[in-house]
């Protein structure tokens, strides 16, 4: 895997589209932190990860969350995932955690705090020729230094406290086969007494 970051060219025009997008994906975070403790106090246990986004795909056919829509389905479930990996994470930490240790559960977020959202293999078209990037309906430019290599795998969109917006961009890469010509393998050994030593 590797991980390649650009920023933004400033677009405050253009920029209200990635402020709608976190605002909705603020809204579907907390949402899904109250509706984790709502069914714990219920059931005495974990919602699970497929509940949680059955039950938002229902939410969405409601007036009240239908502008939740407007977020990509896939990075609504990254949103549900990043909660439930945060719970699992809560978990080990209360069953390895020693005297004295307060382990804290995900929590609510506000706007101000909640700067990032995720899109999968949908919501979003690279053009590295023109230097662009489209994100739902609405194409920015981003500085190119260099180019990208591999399959991206995920692109995340992240405002930092100054209010500027990068892109996160997560690719894969096939390893390359090790080739030997002669079918013999050679090693080598560092060691403190003698620096190189080598065996085959």
């Amino acid at each position: 895997m590797k991980a390649y970051v650009f920023k933004l060219y400033k677009n405050e025009r253009k920029e209200r589209s990635l402020h709608a997008s976190l605002d909705i994906s603020c809204s579907i975070w907390n949402h899904c932190i109250a509706l984790h403790r709502r069914y714990y106090r219920r059931f005495d246990k974990h919602l699970s990860l497929y509940d949680l986004l059955k039950h938002i795909t229902k939410l969405k056919r409601r007036p009240k969350y239908a502008w939740w829509k407007r977020l990509g389905s896939q990075a609504i479930q990254d949103i549900a995932e990043r909660i439930e990996r945060s719970y699992q994470q809560f978990f080990r930490n209360l069953k390895k955690r020693k005297k004295g240790d307060r382990p804290s559960p995900p929590h609510f977020k506000r706007r101000p705090k909640y700067r990032s959202f995720t899109l999968k293999q949908a919501g979003w078209d690279l053009d590295q020729d023109r230097h662009t990037i489209r994100l739902g309906d609405t194409s920015f430019k981003y500085f190119h230094s260099r180019d990208i290599e591999g399959v991206i795998k995920t692109i995340t969109l992240k405002q930092d406290s100054l209010g500027d917006f990068y892109i996160f961009i997560v690719t894969s890469h096939t390893p390359p086969e090790i080739e030997s010509p002669t079918g013999k393998i050679v090693g080598f050994d560092f060691g403190l007494k003698m620096f190189l030593t080598g065996f085959d």
